[in-house]
């Protein structure tokens, strides 16, 4: 039986009195891949900022690698690289700098940060100003900072927002590799064909709740071949896109 890196048990999270995310529960196993869907206001993205540590439950319990954020921050941060919905970067600095920068903070190596520029195909441009780059290549640029230090879990918030088919198709590829590197990976999505062609397992998430998940394959079995956008039509009560976008 594989190993969990990520297991999510029973988790809660309240603003004030306003209950937002109710009974969660996750598993991951290393080289396995979760896409997180649903429309917005679904609590994808506090899931993640929960994962990832950025924020607390108020109840339930999140394991990553065996480790607990409560009981050891710093060995809890370790296992997990995360690419936020959105950064601000620092101005002027290229993006070898940048990366340089995260790579001090995680003692990673000079070769590490040239391999990981190499892996997002930025290589190229690792001495220009990351001012001057597009939205497409700043986000290979986050995807590059979490993976810098080969975490245990990735996790991403929104990868594909906002941008065109050539990023999509390349995140995509992306994901295999760390799949096949053996990273399990986490990632909340609006494309439904994104999640189709890059997770092992969707879930989603309406109202803070778990709606339905399973496979592709187990989607397309109950709802018919158009899976993953039939079941996201009848939970929500709308069409999808015709690129698979909510």
């Amino acid at each position: 039986m594989a190993e969990n890196v990520l297991q999510v048990s029973d988790l809660h999270k309240k603003i004030g009195k306003q209950p937002i995310i109710h009974s969660v529960n996750l598993r991951i196993s290393r080289g396995q891949v979760l896409a997180l869907c649903g429309g917005n206001g679904a609590g994808k993205s506090t899931i993640l900022r929960m994962i990832a540590g950025i924020t607390q439950p108020t109840s339930g319990v999140i394991e990553v690698n065996g480790r607990k954020w409560k009981e050891n921050r710093t060995a809890y941060a370790q296992q997990i690289g995360y690419m936020p919905d959105d950064y601000l970067f620092g101005q002027g600095l290229s993006a070898e700098e940048t990366l340089q920068f995260w790579a001090s903070l995680r003692k990673v190596s000079k070769a590490r940060v040239l391999e990981a520029l190499e892996l997002v195909g930025l290589a190229d441009v690792r001495r220009k100003p990351v001012s001057s780059f597009s939205k497409g290549m700043r986000q290979r640029l986050l995807f590059a900072q979490a993976l810098l230090a080969k975490p245990a879990l990735l996790i991403m918030d929104e990868p594909t927002n906002g941008l065109d088919p050539y990023w999509m198709d390349s995140f995509v590829e992306l994901v295999r590799y760390a799949k096949r590197e053996g990273h399990a990976v986490l990632f909340s999505t609006h494309q439904l064909g994104v999640a189709e062609s890059a997770a092992d397992h969707v879930v989603f998430l309406k109202e803070g709740r778990i709606a339905e998940e399973g496979t592709a394959e187990s989607f397309r079995e109950a709802y018919g071949p158009q899976g993953l956008q039939a079941a996201f039509s009848k939970l929500f009560g709308y069409r999808t896109g015709g690129d698979g976008g909510i």
